[in-house]
Order: structure tokens, then C-alpha cells, then sequence
């Protein structure tokens, strides 16, 4: 198992924030690994249970997840995804401070199988992407409710 946490500030408000989040099809623009993400039904709305089909990359190699929003509360979202090597679940909670949101995000694989004697050699690669999430990720919030910090559609 790999896991990495970060805590990053986001300048918006944190109903605004989480509910940007809770639509996993948002990952293509904050998650430096994502390069699809489909809502996994047509018509499908944003709540517990929701599915979303994500295609990454890691390693240079593409893999698809099932992704289920597993909790969806005021100040925390769940989503797991999950395929034949690997079980992701990244787990992001957040609080309020001087008007701004801040976030916790942690990220968990699990592998399953023979992927699994590989999990202590890619700590690093991991890292590196827990890195990526900061910074792409207050940029891709900012686009979406403009920098000014207020809501926005």
C-alpha cells in the first residue's frame, strides 16, 4: 500500500469548493495522472454512490479505475476507485479559515496481486504526483470561479 497526504489552501468558499470537487469528472483538470473522467451513467447526478470512468496514466502506462463516490458530507468526499491491480481511494476533508478553504487530501492505493511487491518502489512516483495535485489544483479551482474568490458557475 502507498499512501501520500497533502494540505493545501483553497481561496473560495468551502460549500463552493467542495461541491467543484464532489464531481469526479473534475480530476482531468487538478489530478496531473487523470487524462479522462466520465460520469459512469447517463444522466448521472452528483451524490453518494455516483460512478465515474478515469482513465490515467502512470508510469507511462494507461489504466482504467471505476471510481464511486463513497461519502459525500459538508466537509468531507470519499471516492474509490477500483480495477483488477489496484484499489485508489482518495479521501479529501476540509475546514474553514479566514474565509478560504483549506484541504487535506490524502490518496491511498492498494494493490492487489503480484502488483503488490511492487508497492515499496513506487512511493516516489506517488509523491510526485501528491505534488502535481497542489499545484495544479488551486489553479483549476481558481479557473472555475474565477480568481476573485466568489462563487461562480
Amino acid at each position: 500500500m502507498v499512501e501520500v497526504e497533502r494540505t493545501l489552501t483553497l481561496h473560495h468558499p468551502l460549500p463552493d469548493v467542495v461541491a467543484y470537487l464532489a464531481d469526479f469528472s473534475h480530476a482531468e483538470q487538478w489530478d496531473p495522472g487523470t487524462v479522462s473522467c466520465r460520469p459512469a451513467g447517463a444522466g448521472a447526478s452528483v451524490a453518494e454512490g455516483a460512478e465515474w470512468l478515469n482513465v490515467s496514466t502512470f508510469r507511462g502506462r494507461r489504466t482504467e479505475l471505476r471510481y464511486r463516490l463513497a461519502r459525500l458530507e459538508d466537509r468531507r468526499l470519499t471516492f474509490v476507485g477500483r480495477n483488477r491491480t489496484a484499489t485508489s481511494t482518495d479521501d479529501l476533508t476540509f475546514h474553514e479559515e479566514k474565509g478560504a478553504t483549506v484541504l487535506t487530501y490524502r490518496a491511498r492505493v492498494e494493490f492487489h496481486g503480484l502488483a503488490r511487491l511492487a508497492s515499496p518502489f513506487l512511493r516516489a512516483e506517488f509523491e510526485r504526483l501528491g505534488d502535481g495535485v497542489v499545484s495544479r489544483m488551486p489553479q483549476a479551482v481558481d479557473r472555475h470561479f474565477g480568481a476573485g474568490g466568489g462563487s461562480a458557475g
